[in-house]
């Protein structure tokens, strides 16, 4: 027989806990320090994780397409960490969930590194220097992923 019927103990219902939404609200040193490490600089990226900026690394991480970080984020708190990278790959769903649960910094953040103009000029007028250059960070590693992705000789790499 294909199909066995399953036991009643085997077929237990998963287990599903809601997690809030954790804050983000960082001193612009910790988001310049954020877009160092996601360049790569790997002191930083310890210092991050061993300070209690753990969501930082792991986002990096998930902008880098590791699928781990990004279940980590969605686990722990940060669905709208993974809903602004999902934004800034192109996920018209991520893009409006994001606004319709007013995180219009990180819904521009990620329009932006889609490089939509009227983003970039709204961070301008709206965003502070250290979030501006965290989306000019974003963008440089998402199009190097591009990039690579093109390129037959550098296929997997990233």
């Amino acid at each position: 027989m294909f199909f066995k019927k399953k036991n009643k103990q085997q077929a237990q219902p998963a287990r599903v806990q809601k997690v809030g939404i954790k804050p983000l609200d960082y001193h612009p040193k910790i988001i310049l320090a954020w877009a160092k490490a996601l360049e790569g600089n790997k002191e930083i990226t310890s210092w991050l994780k061993d300070n209690g900026y753990e969501e930082l690394v792991f986002a990096n991480a998930a902008i880098w397409l590791k699928n781990d970080a990004r279940d980590w984020l969605m686990n722990n708190g940060y669905p709208h960490l993974m809903a602004m990278i999902h934004a800034a790959e192109g996920d018209e769903k991520a893009q409006k969930w994001l606004l319709s649960n007013d995180f219009e910094i990180l819904y521009h953040i990620a329009l932006a590194v889609e490089n939509e103009q009227e983003s970039w000029k709204w961070l301008k007028l709206n965003a502070t220097q250290d979030l501006f250059i965290l989306a000019q960070t974003i963008k440089m590693i998402k199009d190097r992923i591009e990039e690579n992705h093109n390129d037959v000789h550098s296929f997997g790499r990233d």
